[in-house]
């Protein structure tokens, strides 16, 4: 017990005492609350590990409840893809799926209790008025020429606000509390605006909808959430929640924040990721660049990866940059288990086995050397063969113990082979390498006695297949690209290239889209989504250099 007690984050040190002190009869109950204006990031995938973790360790509940106060923003496309997220990250609300939306006649009451207590005011300032009078947070505010009206004017007022007797942007409800506060906050916040604009659940039913900070919180308590958990950018909101539970008598639900997620080479601020899909940066929201859970789905990303990197970078009280390796590294760690070993080469260079006289054969290949219940595959070996043009030299180094003009090389699975000659064209470019094979040197029975220090990948010229790969880098050049207006200034030109003609086993003729591959030497892949003029298109997940597990030995 005393162990486990050391790995608990401060957020389970509250919920474990609270538990203790029958606070809340022992209850736990947390939820996660997007806004569907937007794709979900990896950002977001901390927070619902979060959230739904600590409901499934305590056997509590997590809500998902979707803050959908601005019509203007939102959308049930995003509603939707919100939802398929959540689920493949591998959580599940169960029935209790809600909106800010439901509430919006609860809250509307709550927010007439405040008008007739004298705690709120219609004010018919301008939203540029309202802010000069806001001044700044080091000299005290000014308060509004409407702060004083009745409550039975401002009851007046707001029902013919809702009944649509005025103008978009001619009057809005405000708290009444203190335009001297330090924290901005409770200056007099606005609780409701005007706009005649069609919701995606109550359609024109309203015309008047609540600000986020007056919604939130109470959406909390109308759910009994026991714990509600936020990023540290909203601790200076506290204040203003605990006033509207205070001054409503409503369930005294209480925030808890955490460091938000920050990855290095990364942008998650939701404006300027669609800045760079409207600007047609990238393909969209699901583009494998982008840091959105859609795009680490669609670039071969597992659920597993994601929910071990959340616990990997843990719940802090500080926001700090996390290493975007750190993320590679989990997905490296989950796919080195699972991935299909494959042989695709890149920049096909032809062999000719000169000596060789079979029509072709089969030779045995591992299908994943992690994992020997994965059995292996037969490969067509024939005398004619395509290795990555990389993997010869013609005047190679003494340290460079690949395929050179009189050297040896061991074919994966097959045979070593011997360069007797190198064929160019005109101009001086490689065309073919004709080799000879050891026959004794097949692998599995290798009785040659020639030892090399190199075994390369290839596949058969026959019956190979071309493949599309794209190979994306990061988006970013630079490790902190987040400059509030130069961010695009930082924008990787190079972040995708697309070999639209690399040949590949026969097997992947028919790949599966479920599956996960390592191509030799060329990293993690997926398929994307499909085939292109009849040629199946594999995104790179991750390559196989792991930077971080490497830095993380050094420094041990």
């Amino acid at each position: 017990m005393e162990d486990s007690k050391k790995t608990l984050n401060f957020i389970e040190e509250i919920i474990e005492e609270d538990i203790r002190n029958g606070k809340h009869g022992g209850r736990v109950h947390t939820r996660f609350p997007p806004e569907p204006n937007g794709y979900l990031h990896i950002g977001h995938a901390k927070a619902i590990c979060l959230n739904f973790g600590l409901a499934v360790k305590y056997k509590g509940k997590a809500n998902l409840r979707f803050d959908d106060t601005n019509p203007v923003t939102e959308d049930t496309e995003y509603v939707e893809a919100i939802k398929t997220d959540i689920r493949w990250l591998g959580f599940d609300w169960e029935d209790r799926e809600y909106y800010a939306s439901d509430y919006f006649e609860r809250l509307y009451q709550f927010a007439l209790q405040l008008i007739d207590t004298g705690k709120a005011y219609v004010d018919d300032s301008s939203s540029e008025e309202i802010a000069a009078m806001k001044k700044g947070p080091t000299e005290p505010g000014i308060e509004s020429p409407y702060r004083n009206r009745s409550a039975d004017e401002n009851h007046q007022l707001f029902l013919r606000m809702r009944a649509g007797e005025f103008p978009e942007g001619s009057k809005v409800l405000r708290a009444k509390i203190d335009m001297t506060s330090p924290n901005m906050h409770l200056r007099d916040p606005l609780l409701y605006r005007i706009l005649y604009k069609e919701h995606h659940r109550t359609g024109n039913k309203w015309c008047i909808y609540p600000m986020y900070d007056f919604a939130h919180g109470q959406c909390d308590s109308i759910e009994g959430i026991t714990h509600s958990i936020c990023t540290l950018e909203f601790e200076n909101h506290k204040p203003l929640y605990n006033w509207f539970i205070r001054e409503l008598g409503i369930f005294p639900s209480q925030q808890y924040e955490f460091a938000r997620l920050n990855l290095s080479y990364t942008v998650m601020s939701k404006r300027k990721l669609l800045k760079i899909v409207n600007e047609g940066l990238v393909e969209g929201w699901d583009d494998p660049r982008m840091p959105t859970i859609a795009a680490f789905r669609r670039k071969g990303y597992t659920p597993a990866s994601i929910r071990n990197f959340a616990s990997l970078v843990g719940v802090a009280k500080r926001d700090n940059v996390i290493d975007l390796s750190l993320l590679e590294h989990s997905v490296r760690e989950d796919l080195n288990k699972i991935a299909l070993r494959m042989m695709v080469v890149k920049d096909p260079l032809p062999v000719t086995l000169t000596d060789y006289k079979l029509n072709g054969e089969l030779v045995e290949i591992e299908n994943n050397p992690e994992d020997e219940s994965q059995g292996t595959r037969p490969v067509t070996f024939s005398r004619n063969l395509l290795i990555e043009r990389e993997d010869f030299m013609e005047d190679a180094p003494s340290n460079f113990f690949r395929l050179k003009p009189g050297g040896m090389v061991r074919l994966k699975g097959a045979y070593i082979i011997l360069c007797n000659e190198v064929v160019k064209d005109a101009h001086g470019r490689i065309l073919e390498l004709k080799c000879s094979h050891i026959p004794e040197s097949r692998s599995g029975n290798d009785h040659s006695g020639i030892k090399v220090k190199s075994t390369i990948h290839w596949v058969d010229a026959g019956t190979s297949i071309d493949v599309e790969l794209k190979l994306y880098d990061r988006l970013f050049r630079v490790e902190d690209p987040n400059g509030e207006d130069d961010f695009m200034q930082f924008i990787n030109p190079e972040s995708l290239e697309i070999v639209k003609y690399a040949r590949a086993e026969a097997a992947l003729q028919k790949p599966d889209p479920g599956k996960h591959y390592q191509f030799v030497r060329l990293g993690y892949f997926k398929l994307d989504h499909g085939f292109r003029d009849g040629v199946p298109v594999f995104n790179r997940t991750v390559t196989l250099k792991d930077g971080w597990a490497k830095s993380k030995h050094k420094s041990n």
